[in-house]
């Protein structure tokens, strides 16, 4: 069987999902790997990866998943903002709802990613305030995401998916 791993990263941190899953299923049967590119239509399975934008996916990946009728996808991606597994749920629940009618889900993996340090300068020059120092919290948490624990779990995610039949 087919697949493609299609990717849409600002930080380097879905990126670097991306290459665990493609190193985790092999190169054998990868027709793409790569951002979204009409070239991963003819895989029958897309690993298809995102940045968390105001809660959901990308605007790119969004217009990409909607052309993804009739094929198994598995959706994955990073949100700067972690700690709690029914906000990544939101966001890949949110980001389903881009895939057509007669698209198959076959896993989702959600993990936490670094921010850049403008974003930790732009929350440092907030009011001082108990939102502003979850913030600063949650940034300082955030740095070392991807992290080898998330690697595992995501190449588990896709093992998980692997087994389910058609």
């Amino acid at each position: 069987m087919s697949y493609a791993v299609v990717f849409s990263s600002r930080t380097g941190n879905t990126e670097l999902l991306a290459k665990t899953i493609r190193e985790a299923l092999g190169t054998e049967g990868c027709v793409y790997f790569g951002v979204p590119d009409a070239a991963a239509l003819q895989a029958d399975t897309l690993y298809v990866g995102f940045w968390t934008d105001k809660g959901t996916c990308d605007e790119r990946i969004a217009g990409f998943l909607q052309n993804l009728a009739g094929k198994r996808v598995f959706l994955f991606g990073t949100a700067g903002f972690g700690g709690a597994q029914a906000y990544f749920d939101q966001i890949l629940a949110s980001a389903a709802r881009n895939l057509p009618e007669g698209a198959m889900e076959i896993g989702r993996f959600m993990c936490q990613g670094k921010m850049p340090q403008v974003v930790r300068q732009r929350y440092e020059a907030m009011e001082e305030s108990p939102r502003r120092q979850a913030m600063l919290e949650n940034f300082d948490q955030a740095r070392s995401h991807p992290d080898a624990a998330d690697l595992e779990h995501v190449r588990f995610a896709v093992a998980q998916a692997g087994r389910q039949t058609v």
